[in-house]
């Protein structure tokens, strides 16, 4: 067995693919990748705060003091249109010759003694995921209705000192439980776990295909089987190797994240990262190495099978290919809000481990629970290694 996982491992060192996906993706490509999105994002996110979006007022006399601050507001530009039918507007918008189309009701009046309430149409593009024209439109009708709303109680006798009791009679007063850990593994966990276990898949995809349906095209596993030595340790030699790939772009990946976090942290000034890299000790990074032990393991397992079975490099990679997008179904489903780790979903494959990573990242994980995550894990890692010796033994299945 030993021989056969040393033979393996030598052959993958000198192979530059398999250096290229176990170490140079998690040390540089990733860590690169990311910071290049997160640049893009921020970037867009700073063109949209500073677009100016051009906007039609219908009726602007009836609220002068509203008109006068989109006036001067400087994401707003004011263009003038005879269009009044809100459908005719909405077309307009359309056709690009505006970009907001506000229109004031006729019976608005904004005298403190006329106390009826007026509907106004706010007409743009609401598809847009960064909903600038909202926000900015809403802060200053906020502001706007804040003003007619004080003069309107001035008028009925309620003076400004009694507003806030009238509008408001109870002021609540939040206190967070949540420690500053807890509410930065709650927000970032999740994602964390969808980062390492796909990587930890990935690491064991390429050496699995090439030690089991690259050999059978090389014409290489004959000769490895009529050497002295039994079918069930050479099945094991190559697990071994996998799982080895597997959990070094593992281990690779948790430091090099590790690293490039405290580098991006501690140079850049970015605070999140700072905060989260501060409350990580090294208890918590082999805490979620161990997790990721077994669940490699199941991956080796399957992935190893699935390549034995397979006549060619090309046909293995086409098995493995709906493989990954069954892997990030409970990786989806343990991103999603309110998706808590129970005892019900401590027993669902791998939602199981990226929901233990984001406990362990908060700091609020039950011992009792992440011992029975592991346990399930490595039973079903057993169960499937031992599926994939009896698929070795198999003629038919070596030999299709």
């Amino acid at each position: 067995m030993w021989q056969v996982y040393f033979k393996e491992l030598t052959e993958l060192v000198r192979d530059k693919k398999t250096m290229f996906f176990v170490i140079l993706l998690p040390i540089l490509v990733f860590p690169v990748l990311f910071g290049i999105m997160g640049l893009v994002v921020a970037n867009v996110a700073k063109q949209a705060e500073a677009e100016e979006h051009r906007y039609v007022i219908i009726n602007a006399d009836k609220a002068p003091e509203l008109t006068e601050a989109l006036f001067y507001h400087k994401n707003f530009k004011k263009v003038e249109s005879d269009l009044t039918d809100a459908e005719a507007l909405k077309q307009a918008i359309r056709d690009d010759k505006f970009d907001l189309a506000i229109i004031i009701a006729d019976d608005f009046s904004a005298d403190a003694t006329h106390l009826t309430q007026s509907k106004w149409t706010v007409i743009y593009n609401m598809s847009s995921q960064l909903d600038m024209i909202d926000k900015y439109f809403n802060e200053l009708l906020r502001d706007y209705s804040k003003k007619l709303q004080l003069a309107k109680l001035d008028s009925l006798g309620v003076t400004a000192e009694k507003v806030d009791a009238l509008l408001q009679p109870v002021k609540l007063e939040k206190v967070n439980t949540a420690e500053s850990r807890e509410d930065l593994g709650e927000k970032i966990g999740g994602l964390i776990a969808y980062i390492l276990i796909p990587l930890c898949l990935a690491g064991c995809s390429y050496p699995a295909i090439d030690i089991g349906a690259g050999e059978k095209e090389r014409g290489t596993l004959e000769t490895l089987l009529i050497c002295p030595i039994s079918r069930t340790s050479i099945v094991l030699g190559k697990f071994l190797t996998v799982l080895t790939t597997g959990l070094a772009t593992a281990l690779i990946t948790v430091t090099s994240f590790g690293g490039w976090g405290y580098v991006i942290g501690s140079l850049m000034g970015v605070d999140i990262v700072a905060k989260t890299m501060s409350t990580l000790g090294v208890a918590d990074l082999l805490l979620i190495l161990m997790m990721l032990i077994p669940l490699s393991a199941i991956f080796a397992s399957l992935l190893l099978s699935l390549s034995i079975y397979a006549r060619s490099f090309k046909e293995a990679q086409n098995y493995i290919g709906p493989l990954s997008m069954i892997v990030f179904m409970p990786l989806i489903v343990a991103l999603m809000p309110g998706v808590e780790l129970t005892w019900s979903m401590a027993m669902l494959p791998v939602a199981n481990v990226a929901l233990a990573i984001k406990e362990l990242i908060k700091g609020t994980i039950d011992v009792g629970m992440l011992l029975a995550i592991f346990g399930s894990t490595v039973v079903i890692a057993a169960a499937l290694l031992a599926f994939c010796v009896s698929w070795f033994q198999k003629e038919k299945v070596l030999f299709r």
